[in-house]
């Protein structure tokens, strides 16, 4: 199960299938240096998003 607080390196490297879904959400910065220490809540943050919908559709794309 994903988490806002889970780092979005760490997701990835986990989970690579979930890029698309980053990337449908609006999360374009997944290539960025930031995104390997950054977390889920953080990078919403920054980017305008909101965590709890990108993180309900990442945990939807892994079902």
């Amino acid at each position: 199960m994903i988490t806002k607080e889970m780092v979005i390196g760490d997701v990835i490297n986990e989970h690579p299938e979930l890029v698309r879904t980053f990337f449908a959400n609006g999360m374009m910065c997944i290539g960025c240096p930031a995104s390997q220490g950054e977390s889920i809540e953080a990078a919403a943050q920054v980017h305008g998003l909101d965590a709890d919908q990108l993180v309900s559709a990442l945990n939807e794309a892994l079902a």
